[in-house]
C-alpha cells in the first residue's frame, strides 16, 4: 500500500520548499499537498520553484488541492461560491501546468463553507457546474477530481460531512472522473464506521487520507482502528495512494514508527500469500 506525505501538514518545522527533500530523506517517494501558493494564480517564478523542489528531491506529486481560499482565516474551498467562475478558469491554467509537469493525477476540490445569504440549493448548483467544467478540462489528462467531507464543528459552516453528502454532489456532476475523497479522520469524527464505509462505497473513492482521532496525529495515537481500516482497503482492492495528512505529535520523523509497523505487517502478509 503506497503512502504519500502531505507536506502542508508534515515537516512543518521546515520552510515549505525544503519539505520535499525532507520527505525523501525520511523514506517517502511520494508526496501531496494543499494548494501551495497564497493566490489562485501564482507567478511563473513561484511555479518554477515549486516544480524544482519536487524534481530535486526526486519525489512524485500524487495529489494537490484546488485553490481553497484563505484557509487560515476559515475558508474551506470556493467551489460552491457565487462568482468564482473567472477565478477558477485562471486557476485551472496554473493548475494544469503543475499537473502536466508532475504527472499528478488527483485534485481535491474543497466544496466551500456555506455563505449566510446563499441558499444550500444554490451552493450545490454552483458546485456542480464548476465541477463539471473542472472535470472536462482535467479528465483528458487522466486527472481525478475528488470532493471531501470534513469534520463537523472544526470547519465552520462546511456542509459536506458524510460520504453520502459528497456522493450526492458527485452523482449530479455525472462525470466518471469526479469521485469522493475518503479521509479517515474527518469521517470517523462524524460517526462513520470506516471499514464498513470503505466496503459500501469502494467504487466511489478517488483518494484516501489518514490521521488518528482525537488530535489529528499519526496513526496509533488515537482511537481509530487502523488495522481494520488498512485491511478493508486491501479487501476492496484500493490501488491508489494513502495520504498522510496528520499533525505529528512531536516531529515528523520521530512519529514515523507507525509507518514502519504497517509496512512490516504488509510484508509479512504478502510473504504468507507467496
Amino acid at each position: 500500500m503506497p503512502f504519500s506525505a502531505n507536506l502542508s501538514i508534515l515537516f512543518t518545522e521546515l520552510p515549505f520548499l525544503d519539505r520535499f527533500a525532507a520527505a525523501k530523506a525520511a523514506g517517502f517517494d511520494d508526496v501531496e499537498c494543499w494548494w501551495a501558493f497564497s493566490t489562485p494564480v501564482p507567478t511563473d517564478d513561484e511555479v518554477t520553484a515549486f516544480l524544482r523542489a519536487i524534481d530535486e528531491a526526486d519525489v512524485s506529486l500524487r495529489a494537490l488541492n484546488l485553490y481553497a481560499g484563505d484557509m487560515p482565516s476559515g475558508d474551506r474551498g470556493v467551489l460552491s461560491h457565487p462568482g468564482v467562475e473567472d477565478l477558477l478558469a485562471e486557476h485551472l491554467v496554473a493548475l494544469s501546468r503543475i499537473l502536466s509537469a508532475t504527472g499528478c493525477r488527483v485534485v481535491n476540490a474543497l466544496y466551500g463553507c456555506a455563505l449566510p445569504d446563499v441558499p444550500a440549493a444554490e451552493h450545490a448548483d454552483i458546485a456542480v457546474a464548476n465541477l463539471r467544467n473542472i472535470a472536462d478540462v482535467l479528465s483528458p489528462a487522466g486527472v481525478v477530481v475528488v470532493v471531501e467531507p470534513l469534520t463537523r464543528g472544526e470547519n465552520g459552516t462546511y456542509p459536506l460531512e458524510t460520504v453520502e453528502d459528497a456522493i450526492a454532489i458527485v452523482d449530479r456532476v455525472d462525470r466518471s472522473s469526479v469521485r469522493v475523497l475518503f479521509d479517515a479522520y474527518h469521517l470517523h469524527n462524524n460517526g462513520m464506521d470506516l471499514a464498513n464505509a470503505l466496503r459500501v462505497h469502494a467504487g466511489r473513492i478517488g483518494h484516501v487520507q489518514i490521521a488518528d482521532s482525537p488530535g489529528r496525529h499519526e496513526p496509533g495515537s488515537g482511537t481509530i482502528d487502523f488495522d481494520a481500516f488498512f485491511a478493508a482497503l486491501d479487501e476492496i482492492g484500493y490501488d491508489g495512494f494513502v495520504g498522510c495528512e496528520y499533525r505529528p505529535a512531536s516531529t515528523t520523523t520521530e512519529g514515523l514508527g507507525w509507518l514502519a509497523r504497517v509496512s512490516s505487517t504488509e510484508s509479512d502478509v504478502l510473504a504468507d500469500i507467496d
